[in-house]
C-alpha cells in the first residue's frame, strides 16, 4: 500500500509525509507570515471564480507544474498550498517538498476555508 501512495506522489519513498496538514485556523494564522508564499493549485476557472488574497497560481494538472513552481516561487520561503478539497495540493505539496521546498497544505481546500467563513477575493 505505501508503494502505491508513493507511485500517486502522495507520500514520500518510506510512507512518511513530506509536508505538514494545517486546519482552517492554522492555515489562516501561517499565512500572516511574509515568510510564507500562497500557492493555489487548481484551474484557472476555479481561480477566477474565487481565491485566498495574494495567492499564486500554478495549476498542478500542468505537465510542467515544478518547473514553473521553481520559476515562480523561493525556495528558502515557506509554501502554503491549497485546491479546492485538499487531495491535489496535497499531491503538489508533496512533489514541490521532494524538490527541496517546505509545504502545508491546507486540510479540506477553499472548501473548508469558505466553510470556516473565510475571505477570498476574485481579483489578482
Amino acid at each position: 500500500m505505501t508503494c502505491l501512495f508513493a507511485a500517486l506522489g502522495l507520500t514520500t519513498a518510506c510512507g512518511q509525509v513530506n509536508y505538514e496538514n494545517y486546519d482552517v485556523k492554522e492555515f489562516a494564522e501561517l499565512i500572516t507570515d511574509s515568510n510564507v508564499v500562497i500557492l493555489d493549485v487548481r484551474k484557472a476557472d476555479e481561480f477566477a471564480e474565487g481565491h485566498i488574497k495574494g495567492a499564486i497560481l500554478i495549476d498542478q494538472f500542468q505537465s510542467d507544474f515544478v518547473e514553473q513552481a521553481k520559476a515562480k516561487l523561493p525556495i528558502d520561503k515557506t509554501i502554503a498550498v491549497y485546491c479546492r478539497s485538499g487531495r491535489r495540493s496535497a499531491n503538489a505539496a508533496g512533489k514541490l517538498a521532494d524538490v527541496g521546498y517546505k509545504c502545508v497544505n491546507l486540510k479540506g481546500g477553499i472548501i473548508a476555508w469558505k466553510e470556516a467563513n473565510m475571505p477570498v477575493v476574485k481579483e489578482g
